[in-house]
């Protein structure tokens, strides 16, 4: 049985060094956070419009393609579809 395979006994004491998790003393503070961590409003505030920027751009263009338009008429005949079957149960419901 090597060392590596023995068992820690738990009188070892380890001597090990203190890291501190605050900012690196002479660098500036990231503006988006605050020093404890938190992000700022205003970061949170331009990554959501950020996100809603590029989930509109990414519906533009799935409606300007073929494939997108053909989604659209499929989509629109089906509610017509449903609308009429809806009106022919209505009606032999009686209402």
């Amino acid at each position: 049985m090597t060392d590596q395979d023995k068992p820690a006994e738990t009188d070892d004491i380890v001597d090990a060094e203190v890291v501190h998790t605050g900012p690196v003393p002479g660098t500036l503070p990231d503006p988006d956070y605050t020093d404890s961590g938190v992000p700022t409003f205003d970061f949170v505030r331009d990554k959501i419009e950020n996100r809603i920027t590029t989930a509109i751009g990414s519906q533009e263009l799935a409606e300007a393609s073929a494939e997108g338009q053909s989604v659209d008429e499929m989509m629109r005949k089906r509610d017509e579809a449903a609308k009429k079957r809806l009106e022919e149960i209505r009606k032999s419901m009686g209402k």
